[in-house]
């Protein structure tokens, strides 16, 4: 939770200071933010690494009903943007796939977003996506109630692994913590490729 009211707040501060004229233009032209994109997968390939034979063991130590649940997060997120699709006049299919395939993690898919497809788009990927986190942070003990114990899991996407992991597990025990990471960590490795893949196939 805290994480995101960061983000939105310098979110916000970025729109001042362009409105404002604090930034210079050439600051806040497209060049800018291929750089963030190359530093944000730098330090995403970092942080993997240094889990990667952690991760290893544990992909090792799961059978094949636990990969179910990036898999089925992925579908349930990309239908719902298609049943989504039938009330939004204007906006490609495309582009509301795009969104979702960001699965939470604002910070890089709103950056790939914004370089393919423009910063009208960008954010509202942003946005979007910082809303799927903050709804899983605050609802989480309902969802594990009324929807069962993986309901948590996806509807936190990427930030399963992170985030909202502290939550997850006090909501539904710790015996799906592993379940929460996998499918975090798959989700996160996922999401550049997908939004790329959608934004310039479909």
């Amino acid at each position: 939770m805290k994480n995101s009211i960061i983000a939105i707040i310098f979110f916000a501060a970025g729109i001042a200071c362009s409105k404002l004229q604090l930034v210079p233009q050439t600051v806040s032209g497209g060049d800018l933010t291929l750089y963030v994109l190359c530093f944000q997968m730098l330090f995403v390939g970092i942080c993997m690494g240094a889990e990667l034979n952690k991760s290893i063991m544990l992909i090792k130590s799961l059978n094949a009903i636990i990969l179910l649940a990036p898999l089925t997060t992925i579908v349930g997120t990309l239908l719902g943007m298609v049943l989504f699709s039938i009330f939004i006049n204007g906006m490609p299919l495309s582009d509301l796939l795009a969104t979702g395939s960001g699965f939470g993690y604002y910070s890089l898919s709103s950056i790939y977003i914004t370089e393919i497809r423009g910063e009208t788009l960008g954010t509202i990927a942003l946005l979007a996506n910082i809303a799927r986190e903050v709804i899983a942070l605050l609802f989480t003990p309902l969802f594990a109630k009324h929807f069962g114990k993986l309901a948590p899991i996806a509807a936190a996407g990427a930030t399963s692994m992170d985030t909202c992991l502290p939550i997850i597990t006090s909501a539904v025990g710790r015996d799906y913590a592993v379940i929460s990471v996998f499918s975090g960590v798959v989700l996160t490795i996922l999401v550049p490729f997908m939004v790329t893949f959608i934004l310039t196939i479909m």
